[in-house]
């Protein structure tokens, strides 16, 4: 089973591929501010250099925090985005074995269907001004 997992909880972002549980490639960059613009290209970066398709994804794992809100959310929103249109399972874990659960559970035949982030706490969003 070929995974595709992303984790955007900090500025450091990570991407992993797996087959099965066997770490074929893994990217980290400062991904910051610039998460949003660098995501989809880290993704098609390391699918290249594996020379691995969209289209041989099995599964998708993302972890779910707690973490940065802003960066959560992206990295989520992409995951859901892309587990959605390849019409393919996605898990999201938190906690230091995320990645190792999270692959088991895709080679048990889980899904959760939509990756929903833990961010840690309430976010802080500005009032609207009356």
């Amino acid at each position: 089973m070929i995974i595709l997992a992303m984790r955007t909880d900090k500025p450091e972002a990570e991407i992993y591929l797996l087959d099965n549980k066997k770490e074929l490639l893994h990217t980290k960059w400062q991904a910051h501010l610039q998460l949003a613009e660098t995501l989809n290209t880290k993704i098609e970066e390391i699918l290249n250099k594996s020379s691995i398709s969209y289209g041989d994804i099995e599964g998708i794992v993302v972890d779910k925090g707690p973490g940065s809100f802003t960066g959560l959310r992206i990295g989520s929103a992409v995951a859901n985005a892309m587990g959605y249109s390849q019409n393919i399972p996605i898990i999201s874990k938190s906690g230091d074995n995320w990645l190792e659960d999270a692959a088991a559970g895709l080679m048990a035949g889980k899904n959760d269907k939509i990756a929903i982030p833990k961010y840690g706490s309430q976010a802080h969003i500005t009032k609207p001004r009356k």
